[in-house]
């Protein structure tokens, strides 16, 4: 159960405090009371409270104290004031001190519940916004440089820089985990408006329902459980970017409305009927051929057009082999600096392996692989042992090339030591390292396959 928040009732009336607390509890809040305002402000030293109900009139500290210890001590709280003696006087006063209400006594429970609700839904939007404030502070800076040597890349690099300034609609192509978020960090970094905020949402991991909900915002009272109106990515995004990854895999419903959205550059929040403008660039990536979707009856070719107004398509890793070591030793430093290990650097045996492997999940999985390595490693050095079992296999598909049927493991092990033979000019003892196994070890198997030795031909 989600938490609704904490509730302080502060009354020297002790039946009045029972009953209340009776109420605020059945209402899913956490309740804490109080006989006096001396106490109330004791509890407020140690613990903030979302909602504050006291009495005006009582003993010491009165209510008007409670209300001015409480604000400059949490001052997002909210403070309901509670009395039998309402004066307009008294009721203006509380107001300016900053309360959120003013109760008078005799009052309906009722009454009472839906002025705690109401504070309570004040509260959390607050710290709502300020969350949502803080994170798009935190999206504004690129995550990173885009690190590459490889011409083809240098020059879609260029590319980007060129176009970054019109502000125009960007389709990023590529397979998962080629960097396709980083481009549009760049795009944005470089655009005109690089102070804005970068907002980035996956649009592949949202029902159609949450995704509405998460581009377009609600308001109060839009679903169960909408307790209080939320702004929208698309909203939030205003004065920057919104970067739509995976935007293929959304239905056909909302690549309506995100249609209408970028045409008539303005929204309705789910359960509204008000147009909010909008004002941010659009970003959109995906790893799916897209005029293959639209020939399918998949995506909208209106929708298509909006979108694809410029296309930068991102090569995969195993197309710009010349990045590879660049990008290994770039995680390595990376990893060993957040992980505290003493590690520099990696072998040339493991670093070979890195260059064959044709890394189906790209750079994100080059990541993987080096930072487990960095986790794996306690020495200066990554040696082919620290890399996982899936990267020696996918060497060894890599230059399994012979025609006919399918190959069997022994087969592939063959090959696989033969082009490591070769690559270390028939060196069994570094060929045995790369192989992650002792030099008898590989003699052993050399013999058993009937493999020429090379020059070093027994232990």
């Amino acid at each position: 159960m989600s938490d609704q928040g904490g509730v302080l009732i502060v009354d020297d009336e002790t039946i009045a405090v029972r009953n209340l607390a009776h109420v605020m509890r059945k209402e899913g809040y956490r309740v804490t009371t109080a006989e006096n305002g001396t106490k109330a402000l004791e509890l407020l030293d140690k613990t903030p409270f979302e909602v504050v109900l006291t009495d005006l009139r009582m003993e010491g500290a009165d209510g008007m104290a409670v209300l001015s210890g409480c604000k400059s001590r949490h001052p997002d709280s909210e403070v309901i004031l509670i009395t039998g003696f309402a004066t307009l006087e008294s009721a203006v006063e509380a107001m300016r001190a900053g309360a959120f209400f003013y109760l008078a006594k005799p009052y309906r429970l009722d009454e009472a519940r839906k002025v705690v609700r109401e504070a309570m839904q004040k509260v959390f939007l607050k710290r709502e916004n300020r969350e949502l404030k803080a994170r798009l502070r935190g999206l504004r800076a690129p995550k990173g440089p885009i690190i590459t040597r490889d011409p083809g890349m240098m020059r879609l690099l260029e590319t980007a820089r060129q176009v970054a300034p019109t502000g125009c609609n960007i389709l990023i192509t590529g397979e998962s985990g080629v960097g396709k978020e980083l481009f549009a960090r760049d795009l944005h970094a470089h655009g005109g408006r690089p102070e804005g905020p970068f907002v980035a949402v996956n649009c592949g991991v949202f029902t159609e329902e949450l995704l509405a909900g998460e581009l377009f915002g609600h308001e109060k009272g839009a679903f169960t459980g909408a307790v209080s109106a939320r702004e929208g990515l698309m909203e939030a995004a205003t004065g920057g970017t919104l970067f739509l990854d995976e935007v293929t895999e959304m239905s056909l419903s909302m690549q309506v409305k995100l249609l209408r959205a970028i045409q008539e550059r303005e929204i309705v929040r789910v359960g509204g009927t008000r147009p909010i403008p909008i004002d941010a660039r659009f970003i959109a990536a995906t790893n799916r051929d897209l005029t293959e979707a639209v020939a399918q009856g998949r995506f909208r070719q209106d929708l298509y057009f909006r979108l694809n107004v410029i296309t930068l398509s991102v090569p995969p890793l195993k197309e710009r082999r010349g990045d590879i070591e660049l990008l290994a030793h770039h995680f390595l430093k990376r990893g060993a600096g957040r992980m505290e290990r003493p590690v520099e650097r990696i072998s040339p045996e493991a670093m070979a392996l890195l260059r064959e492997y044709d890394f189906p999940g790209n750079i994100r999985e080059l990541e993987n692989i080096v930072e487990r390595a960095v986790a794996l490693s306690d020495g200066v050095e990554i040696t082919p042992a620290h890399w996982p079992d899936t990267l020696r296999l996918g060497v060894i598909r890599a230059f399994r090339k012979r025609p006919g049927g399918s190959p069997t493991l022994e087969e592939l092990e063959a090959d696989y030591i033969q082009w490591v033979l070769g690559e270390t000019g028939g060196n069994q003892t570094l060929a045995a390292s790369i192989l992650g196994i002792d030099r008898v070890s590989l003699w052993r198997k050399l013999k058993r396959l009937k493999l020429v030795a090379g020059e070093e031909s027994g232990p």
